[in-house]
């Protein structure tokens, strides 16, 4: 590519907001938050129940809202658990809800993960807390990424990443964010929350989906 072009992304979540900049920007692309281009801070509803139908929910929101002139950029992501059936999946960013009360109170005791926000805490808490006793072996899980990303009279790039692992019996690392001091992928002896910024995004879901929408626009678009 010979020029760089500029892409807002949906989300707020400023660590997603770095991986998704740090990753694209060897390709030729810009990322910019949506704040910097201007469009407020309202909340979308994530309706769907597939990855793939709210990352194109938020994509197209953001995408209208700046009158389809812009390139837009959303990220829908989580894990799944095979000794949960598959959860918590699309609600992975709000797993611990009000009511789990304990989970919360675990969170705030958790002293060494404290940088993370209280709802990632009470997620992986309330993650443990289901899993239980789960011996490793039906601890398998998955990351799972999907990036839609829409351009001015283009057709819609949808782009899935995931990664397979297992969920550790407890946190352990200080990177990363969401569930990475938990999850240990597959061929690794450490979870995410142990790996570097450019380590975990070689090989992570979400760097997985944007290497291959990166290619893809290239391919497309020349």
């Amino acid at each position: 590519m010979t020029e760089r072009k500029t892409v807002v992304a949906a989300t707020s979540n400023e660590h997603k907001l770095a991986e998704i900049a740090a990753t694209l920007a060897p390709f030729g692309y810009e990322v910019i938050s949506r704040a910097a281009a201007g469009v407020p801070e309202f909340e979308v509803e994530e309706t769907g129940t597939t990855f793939e139908e709210n990352s194109y929910i938020k994509a197209e929101a953001i995408f209208d809202w700046l009158g389809g002139r812009v390139w837009a950029l959303a990220d829908d992501s989580g894990i799944e658990v095979d000794a949960l059936s598959g959860a918590p999946g699309v609600y992975s960013a709000r797993f611990a809800e009000s009511s789990d009360e304990v989970d919360f109170i675990t969170a705030d005791n958790d002293t060494e993960q404290s940088h993370r926000s209280r709802q990632d805490r009470a997620n992986n808490a309330k993650l443990l807390r289901k899993l239980g006793e789960t011996p490793l072996e039906e601890r398998t899980a998955r990351f799972v990424s999907v990036i839609t990303c829409l351009c001015p009279g283009e057709d819609p790039v949808v782009c899935r990443g995931e990664v397979e692992g297992h969920v550790d019996f407890k946190e352990t690392g200080i990177a990363g964010f969401g569930y990475d001091p938990l999850f240990i992928p597959t061929g690794y002896d450490h979870s995410f929350g142990l790996f570097t910024p450019e380590d975990k995004n070689a090989i992570s879901h979400r760097g997985l989906a944007l290497a291959m929408l990166a290619e893809k626009l290239a391919a497309e678009r020349g």
